[in-house]
């Protein structure tokens, strides 16, 4: 069982117009215990501790994961098989140009550690969709949750029937056997098992994702003479590609789409999707949380990596031993399971683990889905309305809703089947709804003048405008002759915000003539399409929320905004601080306690969101904090805050002094700052019986 450099798998004088890939008794093995390991950490999960499970626990995990399991099962969340079958493809038909999209991992997951993390963690959510009620009302809430489980319901049976049918084409896999076994498996330890069993499951399934992967490319690099030998002809035929500076956002590959386009991509699915964000809130620790977002980073390098590693040995493979004219037919998605099959041959078992590990790719995809759509249907659209719902009434509802989703995606899987070239359709849509609620969370958390009526209107301008693009540019392309192949092929269409997928097939990797008018706007690159649709969000939101009066009237709970300059700002050195005439929180404090001493015991902590907030003067004032300061000596600043020391909860007023008989002498203090909420912002001080306020209003 010689896995040396080999000979192609067809012997001259044999008939390549056909190629027949069929699995051995082991391979069947292999793929088997792939299932019964699954669904034997689910049942373990379900089994432990059974009648004595809490909605929490089914649904959170009861908030007690560490960081490892959860950075894995975040990484295998959207690294399906899709994405397996996908990259690869890319690699072998245009070059490593799209292993550019690295750079994006970088501020694609800083960002949710550093921004998103914080507020959905101290906010104590379930569903990330809470946020919005509690930054804007129930509509929008409502709206977001409605939006996220069509995004769901549509990608979750695609995604389980497009491999599938892939792999029924190549090896002659029975089609429905294999939907039907991964979807009942993946249903039953979903709903008996919760989220903590869908975690470790994903950590065993990635953990077979990358045995799968590495052995195809060690296998594949010694059969065509070593990596050194590979990486050489790469180059000789041009598969190594340079960096492509050309900023045109209408050219499919360049650097700036794959390092910045791909940022906004990143940030749709693991700052905002609620399938990463259950996860990072089922966390022990606010600090675990940010941790595994840190720990995804370099694994999404290695997949990415084995993934470009894969397609260019597959090219090199396919230059010592041509494709034979069933496989140069196929539809791309199909190259790297015949490029599988070829290469594993006569190596028992070997298949059945790649297969194994695209299917590790479906389970821990469709898991999360349906986990998430049970949650966000539980805690958004359910309880809200029926909040007397007993704990074991609770729990029995959210396995009934993971199970009926379960079927639900074995219904849909069905009905891709029946969809032929609409199948592209479908998936992309998974696509063109990530950007709009992308845009959602961002108007809120950002923007403290939006207001409900900017949200949902901005809202659907977002997916208007992102259905508007996807779906003209698909019928642009399949009139112009880049359709899909016919519809008893398995040839679909790659999701354009998942982590480490293409949509090899939607755009042309090159063009006769220069599209004009609309046709020019359809062939924007899929990879600008989070950041072009949540800008529209955002952008509309606040036209429409200045034009009905912002949040005049409303109440702005502060924890949900996240104040991003002062933060920036923050990073610089001392010196530029000073220069900015910056005063932190902390420095006011450290006044008042030295001023009031029985501040050093009672002093009031400013919400977690708001907790390194900095007051920033214009460079013509100056800071005084003197007891019994005068209103009329306060810097002429504008606007012009004072804070006072108050005997019951009333806003202070522009330029007052307030004090109670009981308060000590009045403080007032007079900086400018644009950062905080225009609404009071009242924190109760123990002091002693009493309550006093720290009161910051405009």
């Amino acid at each position: 069982m010689s896995v040396g450099v080999d000979t192609c798998p067809w012997l001259p004088g044999t008939d390549t117009d056909t190629v027949t890939s069929t699995f051995s008794l082991v391979d069947y093995v292999v793929f088997v215990l792939l299932l019964v390991f699954s669904l034997a950490i689910g049942l373990y999960h379900a089994l432990r501790g059974w009648g004595q499970h809490t909605v929490g626990q089914l649904l959170m995990a009861d908030r007690k994961m560490s960081c490892l399991p959860v950075a894995l099962s975040l990484l295998a969340t959207f690294q399906s098989a899709v994405a397996i079958l996908g990259v690869p493809s890319e690699i072998y038909r245009f070059g490593t140009q799209y292993w550019f999209l690295g750079c994006s991992y970088f501020l694609g997951l800083l960002i949710p550690a550093h921004v998103f993390i914080p507020v959905f963690y101290r906010l104590h959510l379930t569903s990330a969709y809470e946020y919005l009620e509690l930054r804007f009302n129930k509509a929008v809430r409502v709206c977001g949750t409605v939006t996220f489980i069509f995004q769901m319901v549509i990608y979750m049976g695609v995604v389980l029937y497009a491999p599938s049918l892939a792999l029924n084409a190549v090896t002659g896999f029975d089609l429905w056997l294999s939907v039907l076994t991964i979807g009942i498996v993946c249903t039953v330890y979903t709903a008996l098992g919760g989220l903590k069993a869908v975690i470790w499951t994903d950590v065993f399934q990635t953990l077979v994702m990358f045995l799968g992967q590495l052995v195809v490319i060690i296998v594949g690099s010694r059969k065509v003479g070593g990596m050194v030998h590979v990486w050489e002809v790469a180059s000789k035929h041009g598969r190594i590609s340079g960096i492509e500076l050309d900023p045109d956002p209408f050219v499919r590959h360049t650097f700036w789409t794959l390092a910045f386009g791909g940022v906004f991509m990143m940030l749709s699915l693991y700052g905002v999707n609620q399938a990463q964000v259950q996860r990072y809130l089922s966390s022990r620790t606010e600090k675990a949380a940010v941790l595994s977002c840190y720990a995804v980073f370099p694994c999404q390098q290695v997949v990415l990596c084995m993934s470009c590693l894969i397609g260019l040995v597959m090219f090199v493979y396919y230059q010592k031993c041509p494709m034979s004219t069933q496989q140069a037919q196929a539809a791309p998605d199909q190259f790297v399971l015949y490029f599988v099959m070829d290469l594993l041959k006569g190596l028992p078992g070997l298949p059945g683990l790649f297969v194994a590990c695209l299917f590790s790719g479906s389970l821990s995809t469709i898991s999360s889905a349906f986990n998430s759509l049970a949650t966000v249907t539980m805690e958004d659209l359910i309880r809200p309305w029926f909040p007397q719902f007993s704990e074991v009434q609770a729990i029995m509802l959210s396995r009934i809703l993971a199970f009926g989703y379960g079927l639900l995606c074995l219904g849909m899987a069905y009905i891709s089947s029946q969809m032929g070239p609409v199948l592209q359709a479908a998936l992309s849509i998974f696509g063109m709804v990530g950007g709009p609620l992308l845009g959602l969370f961002c108007l809120g958390m950002f923007f403290p003048c939006a207001n409900p009526p900017g949200a949902i209107v901005g809202l659907l301008a977002g997916l208007i405008m992102a259905f508007w693009i996807g779906i003209g540019s698909i019928v642009t392309n399949m009139a112009s002759g880049m359709a899909p192949s016919p519809s008893n092929t398995s040839s679909f269409f790659l999701p354009s915000n998942l982590t480490t997928v293409t949509m090899t097939t939607l755009m042309p990797s090159t063009t006769l003539s220069k599209p004009t008018g609309l046709k020019r706007l359809y062939s924007l690159s899929y990879l600008w399409y989070s950041a072009h649709n949540s800008t529209t969000v955002i952008v509309v939101g606040l036209i429409v929320s200045l034009l009905t009066g912002g949040m005049r009237g409303r109440t702005l709970n502060p924890r949900t905004i996240y104040p991003v300059l002062p933060r920036l700002l923050a990073l610089l050195p001392l010196s530029c601080q000073k220069r900015f005439h910056c005063i932190s929180y902390s420095q006011v404090a450290a006044v008042l306690s030295r001023l009031y001493p029985f501040f050093s015991r009672s002093l009031p902590d400013l919400p977690d969101s708001l907790s390194s907030l900095s007051f920033f003067l214009p460079s013509n004032s100056h800071y005084s904090s003197e007891p019994g300061l005068s209103p009329s000596n306060c810097p002429s600043v504008s606007p012009q805050w004072s804070a006072g020391l108050v005997g019951r909860r009333v806003p202070a007023q522009r330029g007052a002094q307030l004090c109670s008989a009981a308060c000590p002498p009045p403080l007032t203090l007079c900086f400018a700052t644009p950062f905080l909420p225009h609404r009071p912002l009242l924190i109760s001080l123990p002091v002693g019986i009493k309550a006093r306020s720290f009161t910051f209003s405009a």
